[in-house]
């Protein structure tokens, strides 16, 4: 980032709509007329008429163009962008690049408000979600019968692919209603299930104005998820004490979490559903179940679950430090000592412990560290000859702290 004053911004985004120079107010369109270049991708520099501007393409992938755009650092740039830079668009990442008082923005109708406006779905009972980039994963955890969500997606063969996905996920009978270039001349609005998809010739930009429907698997907003949703060996916290645990690490808006030995990394992906600003990293030695956290991760939703393959205390040299840990498994005086050597005071840490060995550790750190110790003791009813008995599980111990 540029720490150089600038008296005036020498970059101005503007949000461009379907309807090129005739979507922009009088202002956006003098500050166009003014610039000495014009940078945006293809689609975007073919809605504006040729002039005296230089025009200069945005690369792909999208990442390739800031280079481009420092070199023009100091002249009279205009950047085009799709309806408003700042809500799933190009905004926030050129901020990210450039110092206060180098840039100014002039948003134009968001694809989502136009999508709105076209179904008659208030916006703040709606879901938006910018998928153009993102898997379609990211809309699992809020499938739900009676959810109206706004997606924005790459392409036409992307609602193709979102439509098999909702089927295979007993989801089928949502209704999709299909939009391509909302607010331009050859807008177009086709509705249909999304198990009953039956064309193909979707032109980019699209958007799909999703209306669920079907009998698939929703999932609970609550912790402690189904474990039947994760993918495991056998490895897993199980659902009442990973409520248990997630109650216990708190999570907090904006908080980083270490997950060490991860297992089946329920506590991790669970950690992340709480809130889209939350991040994780899950430590897990085997191999195959690391492969396994990334398999639960993506399915779920949470594809920035950061999976680091070995053990730790070894691995944890150079990851981000985080706020909460969590200890599912490889507890030991090693590990212990680690942390407490090289975390931040204030940071949280939460232990499960079932062996008597795990917890012969928890009760000397516990005596070292204070903390609060919590005994769980869970039973389920089972088969006992022709009546029923309680089946009781493995205690756990668990020592909640704060270094």
């Amino acid at each position: 980032m540029s720490d150089v004053p600038f008296e005036k911004p020498w970059l101005t985004v503007i949000g461009l709509g379907e309807d090129g120079l005739d979507g922009l107010s009088p202002a956006s369109r003098q500050v166009l007329d003014a610039a000495e270049v014009i940078m945006a991708p293809p689609r975007h520099l073919s809605l504006v008429p040729a002039g005296h501007q230089e025009r200069v393409e945005w690369p792909v992938p999208y990442a390739d163009g800031f280079a481009k755009l420092l070199d023009l650092r100091g002249r009279h740039v205009v950047v085009l962008a799709s309806g408003d830079p700042f809500w799933f668009g190009a905004g926030s990442v050129i901020a990210r690049n450039l110092a206060p008082g180098e840039w100014t923005a002039r948003p134009g109708p968001s694809t989502f408000a136009l999508a709105a406006a076209k179904l008659a779905w208030p916006l703040e009972m709606t879901l938006t979600m910018g998928l153009h980039a993102a898997p379609l994963t990211r809309l699992r955890p809020h499938l739900a019968p009676g959810l109206r969500a706004i997606v924005l997606l790459r392409n036409g063969d992307a609602v193709l692919e979102l439509a098999d996905w909702l089927t295979a996920l007993g989801f089928g009978e949502s209704k999709l209603n299909v939009m391509e270039a909302l607010g331009g001349p050859r807008q177009r609005l086709r509705v249909c299930k999304a198990c009953d998809l039956e064309f193909d010739d979707i032109q980019h930009p699209v958007c799909v104005g999703l209306d669920v429907a079907g009998d698939g698997l929703t999932l609970p907003k609550a912790s402690g998820k189904p474990d039947a949703i994760f993918e495991t060996d056998g490895q897993i916290t199980k659902r009442p004490v990973r409520a248990l645990t997630l109650s216990a690490l708190a999570p907090q808006r904006g908080e980083h979490l270490w997950d060490i030995g991860g297992g089946t990394g329920s506590i991790g992906i669970e950690w992340l559903m709480s809130h889209s600003s939350l991040t994780a990293t899950t430590i897990e030695p085997r191999a195959d179940r690391a492969e396994r956290i990334r398999r639960n991760a993506d399915a779920l939703g949470q594809d920035r679950l950061e999976v680091v393959h070995g053990i730790a205390p070894t691995v944890l040299d150079g990851l981000d430090l985080p706020d909460v840990v969590f200890i599912g498994g490889g507890l030991s005086d090693e590990l212990m000592g680690w942390l407490k050597d090289n975390l931040d005071a204030g940071t949280r840490l939460v232990a499960n412990a079932v062996t008597l060995e795990s917890e012969a550790v928890l009760a000397q750190w516990h005596e070292k560290l204070g903390g609060d110790l919590l005994r769980i003791e869970l039973a389920q009813s089972a088969p006992l000859g022709p009546r029923r008995g309680w089946k009781s599980a493995y205690p756990v111990v668990q020592w909640s702290v704060t270094l």
